[in-house]
């Protein structure tokens, strides 16, 4: 990693894995550049962080690629490079496939597909020609090791493709010294729960445990560390990723 600063764009900046991920990078003395949908949450989220002059955040559908390119138009702006591009934002519907509708559908590929591809496709404009980056997209353990008890057929189709995605871009720029990688997280005490969700998400990894955001966190720091570490995804699970148990 630079000695200098650092800068970082995240989505889904306003609350869950994506406002623990800001905290950790603006502690270290990073500068932050946050989505999320409504500038209502991004302030709410500011006011938590303390002092703020090194976070900026622009509101917005992060599927609009305006609202991407205002993200790095705004990071470039005032900090000049971006190092660091966290693709947290992200929806999960889980029903039986049939449940599904077409609004489901539409949500899912939007916010989690559309999501990821606009601001990676401007970061590895951007890294490429500056010769350095690191990507990191966060998908979910459960297209890696489907659960019979989470029926969740889209999130699977949509985050098993970001993890695709994610190891041919890490190829297709291996060459600029931009790393890819993408964390994949298992149940994560989160807002994203319901109230006593928890409790009964215990029983959905081999651990008997839920995870926290410090341990996304820690899994993010490691891999923006990393010189030599592109191309895999990270399961973040208490072992759910292992098999069948």
């Amino acid at each position: 990693m630079n000695t200098d600063t650092q800068t970082a764009i995240v989505t889904g900046a306003s609350s869950g894995i994506g406002f623990a991920i800001t905290k950790a990078f603006l502690a270290l003395g990073f500068n932050v550049v946050g989505n999320a949908r409504t500038d209502q949450r991004l302030k709410a989220a500011a006011a938590q962080l303390g002092d703020t002059s090194r976070f900026l955040h622009v509101a917005g559908d992060i599927a609009d690629p305006a609202v991407a390119g205002a993200l790095f138009d705004t990071a470039i702006t005032h900090f000049g490079f971006v190092d660091i591009l966290v693709n947290c934002a992200g929806a999960f519907i889980a029903k039986p496939v049939g449940d599904y509708t077409e609004e489901d559908l539409d949500l899912l590929i939007s916010t989690n597909l559309k999501g990821f591809f606009y601001p990676a496709q401007l970061a590895a404009r951007h890294m490429a020609a500056n010769g350095a980056g690191h990507i990191i997209n966060i998908t979910a353990s459960i297209a890696m090791q489907p659960n019979v008890r989470v029926p969740s057929v889209i999130p699977a189709l949509v985050k098993g493709g970001i993890n695709a995605a994610t190891r041919a871009l890490a190829l297709e720029l291996a060459a600029h010294n931009v790393k890819v990688n993408a964390i994949a997280p298992g149940v994560i005490d989160t807002p994203l729960h319901e109230p006593g969700a928890i409790e009964h998400y215990r029983a959905l990894a081999p651990s008997g445990t839920v995870g926290t955001t410090s341990d996304v966190v820690d899994a993010v720091l490691y891999l923006v560390r990393s010189s030599f570490v592109t191309g895999v995804v990270v399961p973040v699970d208490g072992g759910s990723t292992a098999g069948v148990w």
